[in-house]
């Protein structure tokens, strides 16, 4: 498992690294925020400890010390303990006022203290009794008393406080407001989960060796708990910050799309009715949500001016075609609208117009009923239906073309 673990430990690291100067754009001048400089400690504490953790490294670091297992210890100590009370932290600093947050803060900052003064002392102990450095601290030395105790101790706290984070996530995310802190705090619950495989597989090594088991020859666990639960708990931490630019991102595609979507029935309206649009076409897609509501507003300020030129006969055959062809509901009425301004631009082109009040027949409409929506994703979503009939559908093809054969 080194050869993964010098690949996997380093891109954790660079993770880890990479949020905490993510996350060091929220620092203001004069402002101390308890949240996000525990959050900053954590991801720092926690890139630390894999950097440390990668086998090269580690040797390095011990071999420049001259203290054999010092990086283990660093490793245990900062991406453990102190890591998991940095997280814990954040989250209590997110849910409850300062003042109710300090208390509950302390109490478990002092646990944390005892874990590691008492990790400290174990470890101290069980150096002066070792023979040289190890490669797997806990692994090779978990059949010696003291060391077997430090690991208990240590894999003992670490899942308590997993278990912990996790359990606090689930909790908060029930009453968030917000809906992207909702979602990283049940990512970071999941990724708290999945890592807490790591501690499993230590605590098993602890039982392993009483029955002359290798604990070495499924490692592999260490690497993929660490290697799917951390970057969960990193993504799930982060998320409050990245997750309305996504759906910001999100949002633009989709104005993007209705946009380009209703560009066939928008320039065909131009084309005849330029008195309708305000601002002259453009391929820059600057103040696009803008565009878009004008875009909509001068397609239906074109249906109104197009009335007097629609013929109540369209509206007959494109029902009864879009029927034949087995459309309902909103489809149905789209393609008769479709149809209908088509024939009416057409007849505007050729100088004819029809009286509003002309009607072959009483039971279909002269001219459109203006549906839509009440916002403008609603209203954009039906008249993209009517622009995708006006530029691809048969039956719209079909009516015009019986209009003026």
């Amino acid at each position: 498992m080194t050869g993964a673990k010098s690949i996997v430990f380093p891109l954790l690291a660079a993770l880890c690294w990479a949020a905490f100067f993510y996350k060091c754009r929220g620092l203001k001048p004069g402002r101390r925020d308890p949240a996000l400089l525990a959050l900053l400690a954590a991801f720092a504490l926690k890139g630390t400890a894999f950097a440390l953790a990668t086998p090269e490294i580690a040797r390095a670091v011990d071999r420049q010390s001259g203290i054999s297992d010092i990086a283990a210890l660093a490793i245990h100590l900062l991406g453990g303990v102190v890591f998991s009370t940095a997280v814990l932290l954040v989250l209590l600093f997110w849910a409850h006022e300062p003042e109710r947050a300090w208390p509950k803060a302390q109490w478990r900052i002092s646990i944390a203290v005892i874990m590691m003064v008492t990790m400290l002392s174990l470890w101290i102990v069980a150096s002066s009794e070792a023979s040289g450095r190890s490669t797997h601290y806990l692994l090779q030395n978990i059949h010696r008393p003291v060391v077997a105790a430090y690991s208990l101790l240590y894999v003992g706290a670490l899942l308590v406080a997993l278990f912990e984070i996790a359990r606090l996530c689930w909790r908060y995310a029930k009453v968030a407001g917000e809906p992207w802190l909702r979602r990283g705090l049940r990512l970071t619950a999941a990724g708290a989960l999945i890592y807490s495989i790591n501690f499993v597989n230590r605590a098993s090594a602890i039982v392993s060796v009483q029955f002359d088991l290798r604990p070495l020859e499924w490692e592999v666990l260490t690497v993929l708990g660490a290697g799917i639960g951390m970057p969960l708990i990193v993504g799930g931490l982060t998320m409050p910050s990245w997750g309305p630019r996504l759906s910001a991102l999100y949002t633009w595609w989709n104005n993007y799309r209705a946009y380009r979507s209703l560009a066939p029935l928008w320039l065909a309206m131009h084309q005849e009715l330029p008195e309708i649009v305000l601002h002259p076409p453009t391929s820059t897609l600057t103040n696009l949500n803008y565009r878009l509501y004008r875009r909509a507003i001068e397609i239906r300020d074109g249906q109104i001016a197009l009335r007097p030129y629609m013929n109540p006969e369209t509206a007959v055959r494109a029902d009864e075609l879009g029927r034949e062809a087995g459309l309902v509901g909103n489809e149905l009425r789209a393609v008769v609208e479709a149809a209908q301004l088509k024939v009416a631009l057409k007849a505007k082109l050729d100088g004819s117009s029809v009286p509003i009040n002309s009607s072959t027949s009483s039971d279909h409409p002269v001219s459109s009923e203006l549906y839509g929506g009440d916002d403008l994703a609603s209203e954009t979503v039906w008249l993209s239906r009517i622009a995708r009939a006006f530029t691809h559908s048969p039956v719209v093809a079909a009516s015009v073309n019986s209009r003026f054969s």
